[in-house]
C-alpha cells in the first residue's frame, strides 16, 4: 500500500470507482451518464457519495447506482480493506484525492486517468526506499498546485 495525494477531476475518480466496483455489470446508459455513480453499503468494502442532492436509480448486485449532482465528497473502501481513498471537491468538478493505495487500486487509478503510469512508477520506488509517497507530490496548502495526474485546470496557467 501506498499513500496518494492527488488532484483531479470528477469524472476521473468516477470512472476508477466503476472501473474497481461494477464494470462487468453497469447498464451502458448509466457508464455513458457522467452524474450516475455507484454506492454500496455493505460490507466488505463501501462506497458513499456525498451530494446536494442524490437519487436512487436502481440496485444491482451489491451497488446501488445513483444519480447525484453538486458532488462534495466520495468516500471509497475497497473489499479487501487495503485502499481507503477520499475525493473532496476543491473547485467545481475538480477535487483532491487521498489515503491509501493498494496495487490493485493504483491500476484501476491509473487506468482511470486519476493518476499517470509515471506517478505509480514513483510511489513504487518511493515504497521500495521505505518511505511511502514521500515527496512524490509536492502539496501546496491551499489546494491549487496542480498535481502531475491532473488535466488541465485553471490553475495551470498562473
Amino acid at each position: 500500500m501506498v499513500e496518494i495525494d492527488v488532484t483531479c477531476n470528477l469524472e476521473s475518480f468516477r470512472r476508477f470507482l466503476i472501473n474497481s466496483t461494477c464494470r462487468s455489470f453497469i447498464p451502458e446508459s448509466y457508464l455513458r451518464d457522467p452524474e450516475v455513480f455507484p454506492e454500496k453499503e455493505e460490507e466488505p468494502g463501501s462506497i458513499y457519495i456525498e451530494a446536494a442532492d442524490k437519487v436512487t436509480l436502481k440496485k444491482i448486485r451489491d451497488i446501488t447506482f445513483i444519480n447525484a449532482k453538486d458532488i462534495l465528497g466520495i468516500i471509497y473502501t475497497s473489499k479487501s480493506g487495503n485502499s481507503r481513498l477520499k475525493w473532496r471537491q476543491l473547485r467545481g468538478r475538480i477535487g483532491r484525492v487521498n489515503g491509501d493505495a493498494s496495487t490493485n487500486s493504483l491500476v484501476n487509478l491509473s487506468m482511470a486517468r486519476v493518476i499517470t503510469p509515471e506517478y505509480v512508477e514513483e510511489l513504487m520506488a518511493a515504497s521500495a526506499q521505505g518511505t511511502p509517497g514521500e515527496s512524490v507530490q509536492p502539496q501546496d496548502e491551499e489546494g491549487v498546485e496542480p498535481q502531475p495526474a491532473n488535466l488541465p485546470s485553471e490553475a495551470q496557467g498562473e
